[in-house]
């Protein structure tokens, strides 16, 4: 260690469990979700079917440019905490700080969306008993006792399962990703094979009421949201039980699979009926109910199951992510030490673990409305996060040898990986772009930057708080104590 560490600084570890099916499934599950269950009526509504198709494919193709970034930096830092290690290594502690707080309340707000979302496909099943005890509404929204029991029990069993180590959850995310394409073939083929439907229910292809571009970048503004997931590769990266040169191809395969199943749920539902009246009939489940009109019960105990699996691997698949987020964050000495407490037993970051968990389950009791303005809110931090990863990427990569500043411990020579990098940083700045830009077809609602520019203000005062005692740490303790690193070559920063 070097002589400019503190010798008595530890740094804590966590086991090396994860099988590389497991991390893919990790990213698939947790990139899909149920909205690939729950919102192609909607998205349909806003652009038609190919302009879902088309918009989430073009998405699906720069989530992999990004993630070429994420590959370079999983390979040489496989380190738990991700986008936050990696604003750390590229930029400052400040910048750290600002990539974890988006990431932390993002993906806890996706724990809570996925638990939410379970007790909604209930609703549209059992609403008599989902409909039970009504405690208030709240933007429109009936806020009812019974989906809030179901959503704390359901992420309470997450907990405990993630609590007891990553070999459980991982083996489950697997399975439950298994299920779920089975389920998503099953009720493709069924409808587009059956005689009640035809794909002329699928013309026009585009919604008429704005451009075919319009509508396509309607649908690619959502892509951090519809594709978020796949960064929970590099949180668990540290707990592989493989080499970090695999990560890549997990990611891009990740990807390629749920772009495929975003299409093969926009197909399955465009095909029932004239999507326009599908978009606009208001269905509790526009997915559900045309299943159930053209395949009967079967088919949506199929759907409804496929949707299950879904929500569990999303949801598992984030709380993994957040919790991993925390314990680096607090291992970095951002947040208290609590935080990066782990288990006597199964050494996982229960206070973590637990911490998101209690917040997620306070979530629902808000209504899934306003939860969504706060989901929405987040894909601008997770766009941020994005950024930090291809500018480190791109920071980390040189042209040649003779580039200034080259260092060979600390920089890699790829002129190829380079351009995507910088692809990757432009894709970055264009989600954000379409998400604050006023004018944008994909601009977020006013509710939504309410929620952005409050979040922003509770973490400038905690960062405040916290300044005090980072500020002890030198860069040089801070990246062993983020990083692993022993040696930290890159210049001083500036604060």
């Amino acid at each position: 260690m070097s002589d400019r560490i503190d010798k008595s600084l530890t740094r804590k570890k966590l086991d090396k469990t994860l099988k590389p099916h497991w991390v893919w499934a990790i990213a698939l599950g947790s990139s899909i979700g149920w909205a690939s269950f729950v919102m192609p009526a909607t998205w349909m509504g806003e652009a038609g079917p190919l302009g879902v198709i088309l918009g989430l494919t073009l998405g699906a193709l720069l989530m992999i440019v990004i993630s070429i970034s994420y590959g370079v930096l999983i390979r040489n830092y496989p380190v738990s905490g991700g986008e936050f290690a990696y604003a750390f290594l590229g930029l400052s502690r400040l910048h750290a700080y600002i990539s974890g707080w988006f990431l932390t309340l993002g993906y806890i707000c996706i724990v809570a969306l996925n638990a939410t979302a379970f007790s909604l496909m209930l609703k549209f099943i059992f609403p008599n008993f989902i409909e039970q005890v009504k405690v208030y509404e709240i933007a429109g929204w009936e806020v009812y006792l019974t989906e809030i029991l179901l959503a704390t029990i359901l992420i309470g069993i997450f907990t405990v399962l993630n609590i007891r180590g990553t070999t459980i959850s991982g083996r489950m995310q697997f399975i439950f990703v298994a299920i779920l394409i089975v389920g998503v073939l099953t009720i493709t083929i069924g409808m587009t094979s059956s005689a009640e439907t035809s794909f002329s229910n699928l013309t026009p292809l585009f919604t008429p009421e704005i451009s075919a571009l319009a509508a396509i970048l309607t649908i690619v503004a959502i892509a951090p949201f519809a594709y978020v997931g796949f960064d929970n590769v590099p949180q668990a990266a540290e707990e592989f039980k493989f080499s970090s040169k695999k990560a890549l191809t997990l990611i891009v395969l990740a990807i390629l699979f749920a772009a495929a199943i975003y299409s093969l749920m926009i197909l399955a539902t465009g095909v029932a009926a004239p999507w326009q009246e599908i978009s606009q009939a208001n269905h509790a489940w526009g997915t559900g109910f045309v299943v159930q009109e053209v395949l009967g019960t079967g088919g949506l105990i199929v759907l409804a199951t496929a949707l299950t699996m879904g929500i569990f691997t999303g949801l598992n698949g984030f709380l993994i992510s957040s919790s991993r987020v925390l314990f680096a964050m607090s291992r970095g000495k951002v947040l208290p030490k609590a935080f990066s407490n782990l288990h006597s037993r199964y050494n996982t970051p229960y206070f973590a673990l637990i911490f998101a968990a209690v917040i997620a389950i306070i979530a629902p009791w808000f209504g899934r409305e306003v939860l969504g303005w706060v989901v929405d809110m987040s894909s601008v931090g997770v766009s941020i996060a994005f950024f930090y990863t291809t500018y480190t990427a791109y920071k980390l990569l040189k042209w040649s040898e003779q580039d200034e500043g080259y260092n060979p411990e600390l920089h890699i020579v790829s002129p190829g990986k380079k351009v995507v990098t910088l692809l990757g940083m432009i894709a970055s700045v264009s989600f954000l772009v379409l998400l604050l830009y006023p004018e944008s077809p994909a601009a977020l609602g006013m509710e939504s930057i309410v929620a952005l520019l409050v979040w922003i203000a509770i973490g400038a005062i905690f960062y405040m708080i916290r300044r005090k005692e980072l500020a002890k740490y030198t860069r040089e303790e801070l990246a062993y104590l983020i990083l692993g690193k022993d040696q930290f070559k890159l210049k001083k920063e500036e604060e």
